[in-house]
């Protein structure tokens, strides 16, 4: 049977009982409004015409009016057409032959007060007939009111317990059927595929049971088939990180090791299987270096770890595993997002690179450092030639000598940013540390190229607090920067220009900034402007230096515990700053 005509008939069901219910009320109601109506009908109203006579008699004196017999007449009519109790009849017409010698002309006064006491006999006869029957018929209706009140409590608790079996048995019929699809699902949910549904009969359950098996014998199947295969591709990819010369461990969303190569685990000094599923907060506390590691405190720079029986350079890296999430979204039927699932961290082994690197920055020193000396004896050559008392030069001469010596002005200058680079990158930079009034410095930088400054009519503007305290660094390092500010913003600044440079103290540190209002630079080049040998493209008027200035100045702020920036924009100059700390 379909499950839509089980419902069917349960709620026909109860509209019949309903329905059975009401006519048996109705039933009854009836009945005792008709006895009900049978006492006011008959009897109150024959008690209502005896009294209007007994009435009518005590109220006139023999013999009676002509609108007394009139009224009398009315009333004794009335009665005899509702007779309805037995011996009423004989009483009535008692009655009326006494009326008739009441009234009559020829009867005696005697006769006519011995027919008026008869007619008073005769009333209360009436009358008494009536009550009784009331009472009678009162009763009755009261017996007939109990019998249908105890008949619709019986029916009401036929009824009830019908209904009770009903809503308690049969909501069953819907409900244990969900209820074994609900466990069913719940079961499947625990990759249960195994899990199957049996309903006998043909309804809309048991079709949907059909369809459910079908459904799990199939997610049985693919699990099956696919599980060697993630079983392959699993095996495979810890085959790939083995076989990795970097060191990589990763670690699961409850910070357990998920998994970890033997390179890595020749580091830690550690088994890669004995620690594969342990807690990585409780493995920390006894490994300085895995502590170090899952720290990442060291992602930027380099780790310096013993490894292949010399000190070795490592390069930490830091990634988050995320895997497919599906969610639903009330625009789109499902949505996929990415969750995390972990994290990796890959030690890659820098070492090659790092030797290759301080190679590089030696030779560099060194080249730098021996090519100082003889540009120095060239610069001291030119200055004997240019002196008079050598010999007097032509004016072809004279600009040949300016021009060599400008050059090695440069290379001069080039050699001792090589070799300032060279003290950055080996961790040799030797900061003198000085409490020092900052506006010394830049009167000191400012003094540097004012010379320059005046061969081109530009204004030197300084613009400074009062009173601004103390910063602890290194004079001549900061100087330099300075001075490399204010050679660069002369280099791009207009003849009869102003170039700004300004003090003012923010917070507990001190600003230190240069401002020309020279082209400017462009967006693309700021975020590379302080990188080693870059060189913002030149527009063909100015020479462009060796792209070591500003990359030297910011390993000099930085040692210094500062913060060095550009402000800049096409057609309104540029900005250079740097902070310092001020002293405490």
């Amino acid at each position: 049977m379909k499950i839509k005509t089980k419902l069917r008939l349960g709620f026909g069901f109860l509209f019949v009982v309903v329905i059975f219910f009401g006519a048996i009320c109705l039933s009854y109601m009836n009945d005792i409004s008709l006895s009900s109506k049978d006492i006011l009908k008959d009897n109150y109203e024959t008690l209502g015409f005896t009294g209007k006579m007994r009435s009518i008699t005590d109220a006139h004196n023999l013999p009676l009016s002509a609108v007394a017999v009139r009224q009398f007449s009315h009333q004794l009519s009335l009665e005899q057409n509702n007779i309805t109790e037995k011996g009423e009849a004989e009483a009535v017409k008692d009655l009326d032959s006494s009326y008739r010698v009441m009234i009559s002309p020829v009867t005696s006064m005697a006769a006519k007060l011995a027919a008026l006491k008869n007619i008073r006999i005769q009333l209360n006869t009436i009358e008494s007939l009536n009550m009784n029957a009331i009472v009678r018929k009162n009763d009755a209706a009261h017996l007939e009111i109990d019998r249908a009140v105890m008949y619709l409590i019986f029916t009401a608790s036929m009824c009830f317990l019908i209904l009770f079996s009903f809503i308690v048995s049969f909501p069953g019929f819907v409900a244990n059927p969900l209820r074994e699809f609900s466990e069913a699902i719940k079961a499947i949910s625990r990759k249960n595929y195994k899990q199957r549904l049996e309903f006998s009969g043909n309804d809309e359950f048991s079709e949907l049971a059909v369809s459910f098996n079908a459904m799990t014998a199939e997610l049985n199947k693919w699990e099956n088939s696919n599980l060697a295969k993630v079983q392959s591709e699993k095996l495979r990819i810890e085959a790939i990180i083995e076989q990795m010369q970097d060191a990589i461990i990763g670690l699961n969303e409850k910070n357990e090791i998920l998994f970890m190569n033997t390179v890595a685990a020749r580091l830690l000094n550690m088994n890669e299987k004995d620690v594969i599923g342990l807690n990585a907060d409780a493995l920390v506390k006894r490994n300085d270096l895995l502590n170090k590691i899952l720290g990442g405190a060291a992602a930027e720079k380099p780790m310096k770890i013993y490894a292949d029986e010399k000190e070795s350079y490592f390069q930490l890296e830091r990634r988050k595993i995320m895997v497919p999430d599906f969610e639903d979204d009330k625009e789109q039927a499902v949505v996929k997002t990415g969750k995390a699932a972990g994290e990796v961290y890959i030690l890659k082994n820098i070492t090659q690179y790092k030797e290759l690197d301080e190679a590089k920055t030696n030779f560099i020193a060194t080249v730098s450092h021996e090519l100082k000396t003889p540009i120095s004896s060239i610069k001291m050559s030119l200055k004997l030639l240019d002196d008079e008392r050598v010999g007097e030069m032509n004016t072809e001469q004279k600009q040949l000598v300016q021009h060599i010596t400008e050059d090695c002005g440069r290379l001069l200058k080039i050699t001792s940013e090589l070799l300032n680079l060279a003290q950055a990158e080996t961790g040799n930079l030797q900061l003198n540390f000085v409490k020092t009034d900052p506006g010394k410095i830049v009167m000191y930088a400012m003094d540097a190229v004012r010379f320059q400054a005046e061969q081109k009519n530009i204004e030197l503007e300084l613009i400074s607090s009062d009173n601004l305290p103390m910063v602890n660094v290194d004079i001549e390092k900061t100087a330099w920067v300075l001075i490399n500010f204010l050679s660069n913003a002369l280099r791009y600044s207009a003849e009869k220009s102003k170039i700004i440079i300004q003090l003012i103290e923010i917070g507990n540190q001190v600003e230190f900034s240069v401002r020309d209002f020279g082209r400017g630079i462009d967006e693309q080049y700021q975020k590379r402007l302080f990188d080693r040998y870059f060189q913002v493209p030149a527009d063909g008027n100015n020479k462009s230096g060796s792209g070591l200035g500003l990359a030297i100045s910011k390993d000099f702020i930085t040692a210094e515990h500062g913060t060095i920036w550009v402000e800049s924009a096409i057609g309104e100059g540029s900005r250079f700053c740097f902070l310092l700390p001020v002293v405490e």
